[in-house]
């Protein structure tokens, strides 16, 4: 039968969720729902939607992009744009649809593509005459991807050579990446480290991949990471790289990079393997498979008693023990944030889901708050995205609305997408808000402050001297409850004020210290070995007195 398209479209979604926000955040919400529970989230979008808008939104998980262009006959006209052509190179694929005879196609396709292989955006580009046409319903649609094949199954000889540099090392590290979450491998992960012993360290985007109580994890490593985290890298015989890319961030720099070490780099994208640091045993597959074979290969020729590693442990420790993450009081006596952000993920416990924005507060984040499940730490890694925590703890609240989420934020980044929190009161989206407000852009003043001489420039927001915004009328205005804490000795009960709190969004406007900076550090451009674990104080990884590597 023929089916009028646009007025069978499902309403998807809260009423009325595109009808106040910032248009480019209503994209970023749809990527949280899809991470917090492992499902392709999709979106719609209006024709000639700005494509730095639109495209902020494309993030690397399984997502279905709908977008709905002016008519196929209406060039140079209003809100005309080829949205196709834009965004092909930052989506996993997009299509053009010229026929509504196609949609139901080109929709399974687009569907499959996302969550198939290495989860992606994909783009479905519906021009506004297609939409409103006709199309020949017929079910179930066929699929025409000949030459779709993504790799998913690990080859069985690769798995062995990588069985064989294991029972070789005598200094390994398990390099994990969002690869492990994304691919729903965690359970396995954790088997492998228990069955082999070996270090692991967790990247910003695997926080929670492996329990952060767990005595073989040594944190995050990387710019920001701990120095046992690092120092593991480096001084490692054996990179077991799992859904990682090898990024600059974790790397610094590359030459330099854990120079002793081979390296197994296991990833579903064959053109992560090799893109950065050559692997000796490359492994093209889904991560839960690799991890899986490589389980059973190894207790097949019973690997894992053999691996001696009484060294390589004495020294790690040593070297957590020596260099644990730490913090101390602000010079001028104001709140800590640290200490807020240490405390807040006491507090909300393991089971409640943290978003964070780009900066200072995101990184504090990943530090001091302890992750025991995948899936409860969200940020936008890679892209760097200012103003994601807002949007994205709507999308996570949506999806897990019995779990407690938090958005750690800065001033900086929440005055980019506050105005979300219309739509989170309109709706009965409760979430969390914990706004870090040192009253500037903590994290460019911190590298004005150690690399350019104390030259501050566009980075003081006058949160602090002037309160314009107030955010805690800002709160109440956009129909949140607003609340403000500015000493030690209130953190806890202001926490505990906003957890009771469940019917509407909370802010709680943390008043810190503006001068305090993220530590450890290595500066970019520099090698892990240039690490500092607080300022002027840096490592010797290989000094007696620390223990031998």
């Amino acid at each position: 039968p023929a089916v009028r398209l646009e007025k069978a479209a499902p309403r998807a979604g809260p009423p009325r969720t595109g009808r106040r926000a910032c248009r480019q955040r209503l994209r970023a919400r749809h990527r949280p729902g899809g991470r917090v529970h492992g499902n392709v989230g999709s979106r719609s979008d209006q024709p000639g939607d700005p494509a730095g808008r639109r495209a902020d939104g494309l993030d690397p998980g399984g997502r279905y992009h709908r977008s709905g262009r002016a008519g196929a006959d209406r060039h140079r006209r209003l809100q005309e744009a080829d949205i196709s052509g834009i965004t092909m190179p930052i989506t996993k694929h997009n299509f053009l649809v010229r026929s509504g005879d196609d949609i139901p196609r080109v929709l399974v396709e687009a569907f499959h593509i996302a969550a198939s292989g290495r989860p992606g955006a994909v783009l479905v580009d519906i021009p506004k005459d297609v939409l409103q046409g006709q199309c020949t319903f017929s079910w179930p649609p066929r699929m025409e991807l000949p030459g779709y094949k993504p790799n998913t199954k690990p080859h069985s000889r690769q798995v062995r050579e990588a069985a064989k540099l294991i029972a070789a090392a005598r200094k390994p590290v398990l390099y994990v990446g969002g690869g492990v979450i994304r691919g729903e491998a965690t359970e396995q992960l954790r088997e492998l480290a228990e069955l082999t012993g070996i270090p692991v360290v967790t990247t910003l985007m695997a926080r929670g991949a492996f329990p952060d109580s767990h005595r073989q994890n040594l944190g995050m490593p990387g710019m920001h990471g701990t120095v046992a985290a690092v120092a593991a890298l480096q001084r490692s015989d054996l990179l077991i790289a799992l859904g990682t890319r090898f990024d600059d961030r974790v790397t610094g720099k590359l030459d330099s990079f854990a120079p002793e070490a081979k390296v197994i780099h296991a990833d579903i994208d064959p053109a992560e393997i090799g893109k950065n640091r050559h692997a000796d045993v490359p492994i093209v597959g889904d991560v839960k498979a690799v991890i899986t074979e490589l389980i059973a290969m190894l207790r097949h020729h019973h690997i894992p008693g053999t691996i001696e590693m009484a060294d390589w442990w004495a020294y790690l420790n040593g070297v957590r023990k020596t260099y644990p993450l730490s913090y101390g009081p602000q010079s001028d006596g104001s709140l800590s944030p640290e200490y807020v952000i240490e405390k807040l993920g006491e507090i909300a416990g393991p089971d409640a889901v943290f978003v964070a924005g780009v900066g200072q507060h995101q990184m504090w984040a990943a530090q001091f708050i302890r992750y025991e499940k995948p899936r409860s730490w969200l940020n936008s890694g890679g892209l760097g995205t200012m103003g994601f925590a807002i949007p994205a703890a709507m999308g996570a609240k949506i999806a897990l609305p019995g779990t407690e989420v938090w958005a750690i934020d800065g001033d900086g980044c929440f005055q980019m997408t506050n105005q979300e929190l219309a739509t989170c009161a309109v709706e009965g989206i409760p979430v969390k808000v914990a706004l870090i407000n040192n009253g500037n852009l903590g994290m460019v003043r911190q590298w004005q402050s150690l690399f350019y001489a104390e030259r501050y420039s566009q980075t003081d927001l006058a949160t602090h001297s002037h309160r314009i915004p107030d955010f805690v009328k800002l709160a109440e205005a956009l129909g949140c409850v607003g609340l403000r804490c500015e000493r030690e000795e209130d953190v806890v009960d202001v926490i505990n004020q906003a957890r009771a709190i469940n019917d509407c969004p909370v802010v709680i406007d943390f008043i810190v210290g503006a001068d305090a900076q993220v530590w450890p550090m290595v500066a970019a451009g520099t090698s892990n070995d240039e690490i500092q674990a607080a300022r002027g104080i840096r490592p010797l990884f290989d000094d007696i007195t620390e223990g031998h590597a």
